[in-house]
């Protein structure tokens, strides 16, 4: 997870002065989450690449409003989301895709102490556990944990109440701790 504490400057001198060495800046803190996030929707990752790199293009091009932008994090994960659904509805020949259809794929992060020590065989266990979870559940789960947003933005980016964050990250959690009960024999 990245520190997001000095955003609030990257945007300013963005916004006021076209800084490219501020944006750069945004770019490292937002690019990888954004790809990631998209990749969950568009199963590629040439084509999660190019639509984080479309987000990163128009916050340049919007960068005169990004003071104006309450939180910029929600504001990328929406044009995210957005960009990673019209791509689908072209694909699909313009069928409406449902979040709850979607295969959901979760790519870990080892960039934490914790998940360097966790072995690679309990890595494995639990992204196949992971991976079975429904698709909203998955989604939700991936963007709390792993991309550190909080219910309130990730209801915000998905269009859900944070009621509905809530109720599927706890069907996620239970799933995941009853597998584990199960894998070690707890029960």
């Amino acid at each position: 997870m990245q520190d997001f504490s000095n955003i609030q400057a990257l945007l300013y001198d963005i916004s006021r002065n076209s800084s490219e060495v501020a944006y750069k800046k945004l770019f490292v803190l937002l690019f990888p989450a954004l790809k990631r996030f998209a990749c969950c929707f568009v199963k590629s990752a040439h084509i999660a690449e190019e639509i984080a790199a479309d987000v990163m293009i128009t916050l340049w091009r919007n960068r005169d409003e990004l003071t104006e932008i309450r939180n910029i994090m929600v504001y990328s994960f929406v044009i995210a989301k957005n960009l990673s659904m019209n791509f689908l509805k072209r694909e699909s020949g313009k069928v409406i895709v449902s979040l709850d259809d979607l295969d959901i794929r979760l790519e870990t992060d080892n960039s934490t102490p914790e998940q360097i020590l966790i072995s690679d065989e309990l890595k494995n266990r639990l992204n196949q556990n992971i991976d079975a979870l429904p698709p909203r559940c998955k989604l939700v789960f991936k963007l709390i944990r792993q991309d550190g947003m909080s219910y309130k933005e990730v209801a915000e980016v998905l269009g859900v109440s944070v009621k509905t964050v809530d109720a599927q990250l706890v069907i996620a959690v239970r799933r995941l701790a009853e597998s584990v009960k199960k894998e070690f024999n707890l029960i």
